[in-house]
């Protein structure tokens, strides 16, 4: 990529959507907002990425620690599936090995007092870090 472009990292759950954005390819994310997962999330992402023009998104995808499909893997899936029938950007799938359990763990080492919105943004931000380490410069995309 020529230029650096805004991209959007999501830690989706099932009450709230944690939501980092970066510059791409060379960015550090950071923490946008946690945004409700109800009936007018999608129009709230629009406005993001129209907001920020925002080229692609990265969703966190859940697996076991041994690495298998679970039931949230599944939920996941088919919640980035129905988001890509109305989202008119691209978006990755980014394995999220216990990014909320880091979250946490930094949030309580920073002596701060924390809520779970709070955590689902730092696991969004450590998504999209993920998603950069995987494709330097911009490499691999599929």
């Amino acid at each position: 990529m020529d230029q650096a472009v805004y991209i959007l990292g999501l830690d989706i759950g099932s009450v709230r959507i944690g939501v980092a954005k970066s510059l791409w390819p060379d960015g550090i994310p950071t923490k946008v907002s946690v945004l409700p997962n109800d009936d007018r999330f999608k129009d709230n992402l629009k406005e993001l990425i129209d907001e920020l023009n925002a080229k692609f998104i990265v969703a966190g995808l859940p697996r076991s620690l041994n690495g298998n499909e679970t039931e949230q893997t599944r939920l996941i899936t088919k919640f980035v599936d129905d988001l890509k029938q109305t989202i008119n950007v691209p978006i990755y799938l980014q394995d999220e090995a216990a990014t909320s359990i880091k979250a946490e763990e930094e949030l309580k080492a920073n002596n701060k007092d924390y809520s779970k919105a709070d955590i689902d943004a730092l696991s969004a931000v450590y998504i999209l870090e993920d998603f950069i380490s995987a494709h330097p410069k911009g490499e691999n995309l599929e």
